[in-house]
């Protein structure tokens, strides 16, 4: 598989509930597949589907497996249709590898697997967002014990606010605001992860005394005014991702992305102007990207990037005072179309954190989070 990681992170151990949507069975899926090692439920399940989300639907009945997710390298997959032509995948019992029923017993490490958090974890969890007046409330970093701007694990390191004792906290550095496109609202701030460290002195802030740390971990340099939560705020995810279609029309945008690159693909984290009230973990949205428009005057239909000074004029001034398009129209808006797939993995109030799980072109920072 071209993303492994991807494919994993997408058949984490749970029940999916089931999808309404109707399935489609890829024209060129085999009758019948032999499990490999390293194959997961979403590999599989993206051999036979379009939308491999959907594997719930293709595996619900299946008499041999009492969980879906033990199955083994060596079992063969036979894909059937049910009595009202539903597609179906069960475990070939007269595959000559297959032995007795009892090997669905747990197996630890040798079943086909789901992926544990903890190996997402360090992955998805460097950033969040966070309001800038949540942040000035926070202990932050007034020093070091030695005069230099590149503290490193053997420094302490001098905290202006009042610690628990032995509490590991998290370092943060206040990022880029997060501005909804539509309303220019300032929706949070990002907040990138610095460091680790552990406090060996509580503090006490009103008596002008600074709690005291130690590194335990350092990803980059740590500055003064950096500050501080404790290690755990903000980390917790769910044990598993039921992922599912809203049952709502939704419609957002990608705001910003983990990597500040311009352009964007599969496992990749995109930051959605939808917050806790909108989405939920789990939540599967299609991405669409609006198509270019098109002035079409005497010279012939020319994108907006080849048209005259007077044709964008002409094209602003439509869009200023929202004139409808008819057959005489010289400004054609094209509709918008699906360029990927991402899923929710992480909510705030305001916006969300979701990994882009499928894309036909680079997605970037403006295109459409949806569900029509």
């Amino acid at each position: 598989m071209r993303h492994p990681l991807v494919a994993a992170m997408l058949a984490i151990s749970c029940a999916f509930t089931a999808s309404a949507d109707v399935l489609t069975i890829k024209k060129d899926a085999p009758k019948q597949y032999v499990v490999k090692k390293g194959d997961t439920l979403w590999d599989i399940s993206g051999v036979y589907l379009n939308e491999p989300w959907q594997w719930p639907d293709l595996w619900q009945m299946n008499p041999q497996i009492a969980n879906p997710h033990l199955i083994y390298p060596g079992d063969a997959l036979t894909l059937i249709y049910d009595k009202d032509g539903n597609p179906r995948l069960v475990k070939n019992a007269r595959y000559k590898k297959l032995s007795p029923e009892g090997r669905i017993t747990p197996k630890g490490k040798q079943a086909v697997p789901t992926l544990p958090l903890e190996l997402l974890r360090p992955y998805l969890s460097y950033e969040q967002a966070i309001s800038a007046d949540v942040i000035v409330e926070k202990p932050y970093i007034l020093g070091a014990s030695v005069n230099t701007k590149m503290n490193t694990m053997d420094h302490i390191l001098y905290v202006k606010g009042d610690l628990n004792l032995n509490e590991a906290y998290a370092v943060y550095r206040k990022g880029s605001e997060l501005i909804d496109p539509t309303s220019q609202e300032v929706l949070a701030n990002k907040a990138e992860l610095v460091a680790i460290v552990r406090a060996f002195r509580s503090g006490d802030v009103a008596n002008g005394i600074p709690a005291s740390v130690k590194i335990e971990l350092i990803k980059q340099e740590i500055r003064p005014n950096d500050f501080l939560m404790p290690a755990m705020d903000g980390q917790l995810l769910p044990a598993y991702f039921t992922m599912k279609r809203p049952d709502t029309t939704m419609n957002g945008t990608i705001i910003s992305s983990a990597t500040e690159l311009r352009e964007f693909s599969t496992m990749d984290i995109v930051v959605l102007n939808l917050g806790s009230d909108q989405v939920k973990p789990g939540f599967v949205l299609d991405i669409q990207r609006q198509s270019p428009e098109v002035f079409d005057g005497a010279n012939g239909p020319r994108y907006r990037e080849d048209s005259t000074s007077l044709e964008k004029l002409i094209t602003d001034t439509n869009d200023f005072l929202g004139v409808e398009a008819d057959e005489d129209s010289k400004v054609w808006h094209m509709p918008k179309e699906k360029v990927g797939e991402l899923m929710v993995f992480k909510v705030y109030d305001t916006v969300s954190y979701a990994l882009i799980v499928k894309n036909q072109h680079p997605i970037r920072v403006g295109d459409y989070a949806v569900i029509n």
